[in-house]
């Protein structure tokens, strides 16, 4: 129940790092500035995002246009929108791993088929974390050194906009989703296979193979009664491959 709340737990890290950057992709604040022009009383604050610019005026009101041509764009941002793009669309896929390899679905039935989805989604996660990173941190380092630049005009100065921190939210959530999907799962399966083993649910000589070796001298759960439930292990010399815990059966570790 445990292993299935950590589960649980990092699929939801990821899900919403995936929504996130979906806001950062859609809300154009990636660079904003608010200035005071020549008529004192007549304030603006001027947003720059992906797909479009919009200015804010003191009343409230609000104008936004998307940009005529992706080129006219710069760089980092004609490359944040190819990758926030593709980040998104692999999050969608990881998500959609997670949920056929979770323990609380059967939309696969062999565990070891389910380990292998679950580690498929979790690199997927990482991969759509790092692909949200770069743009963000692309974009940020460009403004902060257009601000200190004495060459470039106040009127073009541009300072960090909220997309940027919703971007890094995102990228750290699915980081830490992913990262949690592919470290965990290993002890997980060894504890949900050991418990199998100890139910004698496992064919008398069947070999399971979960996971690196451990130092010698580590034991089996000790069981009661005889078969499977009756585990004790012993390590061969150099600790790669257990003896028999029991008449018949034999951990691989």
């Amino acid at each position: 129940m445990a292993s299935m709340g950590l589960q649980v737990l990092g699929i939801a890290l990821s899900v919403i790092g995936w929504l996130a950057s979906i806001l950062c992709c859609a809300l154009p604040m990636w660079r904003e500035t608010a200035f005071v022009g020549n008529n004192i009383v007549v304030a603006q604050i001027i947003w720059e995002g992906l797909w479009m610019n919009c200015v804010v005026q003191s009343t409230g009101q609000m104008q936004c246009k998307v940009y005529d041509s992706m080129l006219a764009l710069p760089q980092d941002l004609q490359a944040a929108r190819a990758l926030l793009v593709v980040a998104i669309v692999l999050a969608v896929l990881g998500t959609l791993l997670a949920i056929a390899g979770g323990k609380c679905t059967t939309c696969v039935e062999d565990e070891t088929a389910k380990a292998k989805v679950m580690i498929l989604s979790g690199i997927t996660f990482i991969v759509s974390g790092v692909l949200i990173l770069i743009p963000i941190c692309w974009s940020a380092n460009a403004i902060i050194r257009d601000f200190y630049d004495p060459l470039v005009a106040d009127s073009q100065k541009r300072e960090l906009g909220s997309s940027l921190y919703v971007g890094w939210a995102a990228s750290a959530l699915l980081l830490l989703g992913g990262g949690h999907a592919v470290l965990h799962l290993p002890a997980a399966r060894r504890e949900a296979l050991l418990r199998q083993v100890q139910r004698g649910s496992l064919a008398a000589g069947q070999q399971l193979r979960v996971g690196p070796p451990h130092p010698a001298g580590w034991g089996c759960p000790a069981g009661s009664g005889s078969g499977a439930g009756a585990l004790r292990r012993g390590w061969s010399e150099g600790g790669r491959q257990s003896r028999l815990c029991s008449p018949g059966l034999e951990l691989v570790l």
